[in-house]
């Protein structure tokens, strides 16, 4: 623990002189591909990762952001957005469940279900669905996070800001990598990609990864891996550049994963314990992803236009032991196939050195989404959730007699239709008066939403008081429930230059994240009509308070949550660019918040409802530098204060309390040294040690519950030698234990803890 604290200590103060620009964009073995050294580095990623509505240099626009290149996102072993996230300040992804449950928190806003409050785009295309969020991570050039509401350039749920993700060109590297990792849990991960450059005017690249693992927790019900995963994908990606002015690239990726996962453990609060985890029905999930995005730009002598064009398809199910006990209650398996169809059309002005900067948009998409999700009651779910309320209220006035089934299982059928489709236009101007530049922007969305819905049961009941045989009985609900949105979403900024020393801004901007539909409390909304529908056809009436009383009207539907994000910020580079800081203060007014709540009772769903209003203030730093020749620093933080304005449930009143799910504090320290030329054993030697710290978290609206702050210590080393190189590498190195979900079923309380200390060893090969 001693040495844990020294470790702690020393790494934090050592920060203070952080930096984020160590290493170049590959092994040195690729420098001769690449054609860049480290000063070059800048113009490389123009070339690769030119802006489609940004400036290249995102220190340069007014609003705070986080960039991680490719030498920093492989030797810190980020292959999914929960690990980018433990190194951006603010941004908050858990990692719990499965690859569905993309929960993604920055800056006090973010929902566990349905829309995601931060936006994903991969080469330009856009990821409409948070269910795909969670891919595979490899071959990126570079990992790119936008804080603050992006809405008036982006549009709909993009109310927290966007992560953009660049994937390695083929136009400026030409090679062949390959690597293959083994790690704790019998973790295996294979990645292999070639590129290719025929010609001057294309080029071309085909890769693909493998992964499987057996997982850190076991089921106690039967000894079975509850984590296990295994899955992969492959991407084809095709650049042509007939002339100096036209550009083509397209990108195809497709990606298939299978997993079990949901390691949630029961939580008693009288005994302030946790159980292991321990449930007796099948849990996992499994998703196909196909998306092919088309790029195409045009430079004019004033003038550039771009038009990305996609499709992208998601198939995936869930299967769940709903209770996670070994009781015989329900199951739930859900079902999704959807479309997507995105357009956008950019034309702006050439030259970023003109007092006039502009652009002008076009966004249009279309999501079509077919969903089934059967839940199956089992005997003890039959007997505690719906006989029990039912006999409960025939007890007021038949005592001596119940309604009894004929089935021990049954099943409640969901089937929902839910097309969506959207259109915007969009102009945003930049203008420069001496060391003062004016932005100003806004955007109109159109949004048309619909939701088609069949819930159905049938079975078998009798009431022995006047029944001597079973009858058949079926409950239907179905409908149609539609939305309409039309939102303008401004944006204004002043920027002032330090010249080489920076910049200081501030700006105003509004967010907005689309509403929705509870499709979760399908199946407690269909047991309360059972109920009244089983007492209508037997002729009896009564008090139902003992029922728990859901209808459509009341649950089907949530709100757009808005808010206005005011923002103070600057960024700095002093001791001659060594070091780079960058610090933002932030104040968010949000209304009509979305939050996922637990119905109390005995329920069996979840569902989005709309807080009144929400606050959320703050700030985040980050500094960059490079102390001496080899050695590179890093340190940022965030801080993040949200608490509800107005919020009453109708059961407490919540004014003042924490929003839940949120990190009060996100900490990330990184040293990096690297030795050169190790006379002839060793090309390079590289030494990385890192710290991450999160919370403290708060669990539910009523504060009650919460995650204390903890850390995470993680490493590694790695050594090159000509084309092949060697990384050891842990993560948790001190196996802290700790929460990283919370949740509540059937009125039980629950608990998924984070990953033991994980460490591993990975061969590469490039050439």
């Amino acid at each position: 623990m001693c040495r844990t604290i020294l470790f702690l200590t020393i790494t934090l103060l050592s920060s203070l002189f952080s930096t984020e620009v160590s290493g170049r964009i590959l092994s040195d073995a690729s420098d001769k591909k690449l054609q860049v050294r480290d000063t070059a580095i800048s113009l490389s990623e123009v070339a690769v990762v030119a802006q489609l509505k940004q400036k290249n240099d995102l220190r340069l626009e007014p609003l705070s952001s986080s960039v991680l290149k490719m030498g920093n996102i492989e030797r810190r072993q980020i292959s999914s957005l929960n690990d980018f996230s433990y190194y951006t300040p603010n941004l908050y992804i858990p990692d719990y469940g499965s690859k569905i449950t993309s929960s993604i928190y920055v800056r006090g806003l973010g929902s566990r279900i349905d829309n995601p409050a931060v936006g994903l785009y991969v080469d330009k295309i856009p990821y409409l669905n948070k269910n795909g969020f969670d891919s595979d991570l490899w071959d990126i050039m570079r990992m790119e996070v936008l804080r603050g509401p992006q809405s008036t350039l982006y549009g709909r749920n993009t109310i927290g800001g966007i992560i953009n993700i660049h994937t390695l060109s083929p136009m400026v590297y030409q090679g062949t990598r390959f690597s293959v990792g083994y790690g704790n849990g019998n973790s295996l991960n294979i990645k292999g990609s070639t590129y290719w450059k025929p010609g001057e005017k294309w080029a071309f690249s085909v890769g693909g990864n493998y992964y499987s693992t057996d997982g850190f927790f076991d089921n106690e019900y039967d000894g079975s891996d509850c984590d296990w995963m295994k899955g992969g994908s492959g991407r084809f990606r095709l650049v042509f550049k007939p002339g100096s002015r036209l550009t083509i690239d397209n990108s195809f990726i497709a990606g298939r994963v299978e997993q079990g996962g949901y390691t949630y453990s029961l939580y008693d609060a009288e005994s302030g314990t946790t159980a292991p985890v321990s449930y007796n029905d099948l849990c996992g999930y499994e998703r196909t992803t196909i998306s092919n995005g088309l790029s195409v730009n045009y430079e004019m002598d004033r003038y550039l236009l771009s038009s990305v064009t996609s499709w992208q398809y998601l198939d995936d199910c869930m299967t769940l032991d709903q209770d996670f006990t070994p009781k015989r209650m329900f199951t739930l398996q859900q079902a999704q196939n959807e479309h997507t169809v995105t357009q956008d059309i950019v034309l702006k002005r050439n030259g970023e050195n003109k007092r006039w900067q502009w652009l002008s948009g076009l966004t249009l998409f279309y999501k079509s989404m077919k969903m089934a999700a059967p839940v199956r009651f089992k005997q003890d779910g039959i007997n505690e959730l719906i006989l029990a309320n039912i006999n409960k209220g025939i007890h007021t006035v038949f005592p001596n007699d119940d309604i009894l089934f004929q089935e021990d299982e049954f099943d409640i059928f969901s089937n929902f239709k839910a097309p969506v489709f959207g259109a915007a236009v969009y102009h945003q101007s930049e203008y420069k008066v001496g060391r003062f530049a004016f932005t100003a922007g806004l955007r109109i969305d159109y949004e048309h939403s619909q939701l088609d819905y069949d819930s159905n049961s049938s079975l078998s009941y009798k009431f022995t008081l006047t029944m001597q045989q079973f009858k058949a009985f079926r409950t239907q609900l179905k409908g149609k429930e539609k939305r309409d949105y039309i939102e303008p979403l401004p944006k204004f900024a002043v920027q002032y230059s330090l010249k080489d020393y920076g910049n200081l801004y501030v700006s105003v901007a509004r967010g907005f994240k689309a509403g929705g539909y509870n499709t979760q409390m399908f199946s407690d909304i269909l047991q309360n009509q059972m109920q009244t529908d089983m007492m209508a056809d037997l002729g009896v009436y009564f008090d139902n308070a003992g029922i728990a009383g859901y209808t459509v009207g009341e649950v089907i539907t949530y709100k757009p949550e808005y808010s206005w994000n005011y923002e103070l910020g600057g960024h700095f580079n002093l001791w001659g660019g060594r070091l780079r800081a960058d610090a933002a203060l932030f104040y968010i007014d949000c209304t009509d918040q979305q939050l996922t709540i637990f119905p109390s009772g005995k329920t069996t769903g979840r569902m989005m409802t709309n807080a009144g209003r929400t606050r959320s203030l703050g700030g985040e730093l980050s500094l960059n530098a490079r102390v001496a020749s080899g050695l590179d620093m890093g340190l940022s933080y965030g801080y993040t204060d949200a608490r509800f304005v107005k919020y009453n449930s109708g059961i407490a009143d919540y004014k003042g309390k924490h929003v839940p799910y949120v990190p009060k504090n996100t900490l990330s320290a990184t040293a990096n040294y690297t030795l050169y030329k190790l006379g002839n054993f060793l090309d390079k030697l590289s030494f990385r040690a890192g710290y991450n710290g999160v919370g403290e978290i708060y669990w539910n609206e009523a504060n009650d519950m919460k995650q204390k702050f903890y850390s995470l210590v993680n490493g590694s080393v790695y050594a090159q030698k000509g084309l092949f190189s060697l990384e050891f590498w842990g993560k948790n190195l001190t196996g802290t234990d700790y929460n990283a979900f919370y949740f509540v079923s059937v009125g039980n309380t629950f608990f998924s803890k984070g990953k033991p200390a994980q460490y591993g060893v990975t061969l590469s090969v490039e050439f």
